[in-house]
């Protein structure tokens, strides 16, 4: 996770140092290292071998884990821990739950579980930013992330993505799909705040997040349209996601294999290394986009009747 190998022994020492001398001196080990770990990350960006990052990101969580066990409140590391657990779940995990029968069931719920922790540990993060959050956001959501500020986006967005996810893992939990509200108060006070944040990150979740909403409504599926260009505007096209987005939640539902395809060609079509501090996701959208794809007669009813009328 560190930036680069000059950084790595130091970090690893540090990790020897927390387990003797003083209270104070692990404290401050701990937090050195948490440091690190939570502004490092872009050697595992820039990566093109997800099989790699993804054999390697275990470690890494329960790491951060086991630092937050030390010092339960560094803001920083717990906003990392969130994303940690969601992208992992997403990257990872969560492609297995396309699979029938129980091994899909099982990556489903695994997804699922993954994905609530990472959405604790964004909670657990705005509660160390704004006094008193668990209380208020128990009485009311809105007016609890209302008094987020910029610093909080972050927190913000990463507990929603999870949050999210969650529900679209366990859409068969009535409790969990009952908080979309939630989730939606959580990215609305990010993009409030910030919503360039990370050329295009809200607009990609709300692609998806609002085509979700209310059966697929025309107002939403419009709503979700807007979201996509302004996605691809911040990220200059240089980014797959909002493409793959659009594909799953807008043309899918619309049944237009046509718009599917195109999409889905603009999404391989961008050179990953273009950005290097977006080479992984690129390759992991990428990869998503090749089996849409190679899946899209089962995802269209038109090719389904065809190959029946053969």
């Amino acid at each position: 996770m560190t930036q680069h190998s000059g950084k790595l022994f130091p970090a690893f020492a540090l990790l020897a140092v927390t387990f003797g001398g003083g209270c104070s001196m692990r404290t401050l080990a701990v937090n050195q290292l948490g440091n690190a770990l939570a502004a490092g990350g872009t050697t595992f960006a820039s990566d093109d071998d997800p099989e790699l990052v993804g054999g390697a990101l275990p470690f890494s969580l329960k790491l951060m884990e086991s630092l937050l066990a030390e010092s339960p409140e560094h803001a920083p590391l717990l906003v990392a821990t969130s994303r940690g657990f969601t992208q992992y779940a997403y990257g990872w995990v969560g492609p297995a739950a396309d699979d029938d029968g129980e091994t899909g069931e099982a990556a489903r719920e695994r997804s699922k579980r993954l994905y609530l922790r990472g959405r604790d540990y964004g909670m657990r993060a705005l509660a160390v930013s704004i006094d008193n959050f668990r209380v208020r956001f128990a009485v009311n959501p809105r007016a609890a992330v209302a008094l987020a500020r910029k610093r909080d986006v972050p927190a913000l967005y990463w507990t929603a993505a999870a949050w999210g996810m969650a529900i679209s893992s366990g859409k068969d939990d009535l409790d969990l799909v009952a908080d979309l509200p939630v989730v939606e108060a959580l990215i609305s006070r990010a993009a409030e705040l910030e919503p360039g944040f990370d050329e295009g990150a809200i607009d990609t979740f709300l692609i998806s997040f609002e085509a979700a909403r209310s059966g697929m409504s025309k107002d939403a599926a419009a709503q979700a349209r807007k979201h996509f260009h302004r996605a691809v505007e911040q990220s200059r096209g240089e980014s797959a996601a909002p493409f793959v987005a659009a594909a799953e939640a807008l043309a899918i539902p619309d049944q237009n294999r046509a718009e599917f395809e195109k999409l889905l060609s603009d999404a391989l079509a961008i050179d990953p290394n273009v950005r290097p501090e977006w080479r992984l996701q690129n390759v992991l959208a990428q990869r998503r986009a090749r089996w849409l794809l190679a899946h899209h007669d089962d995802l269209f009813i038109e090719s389904a009747s065809k190959e029946e009328d053969q």
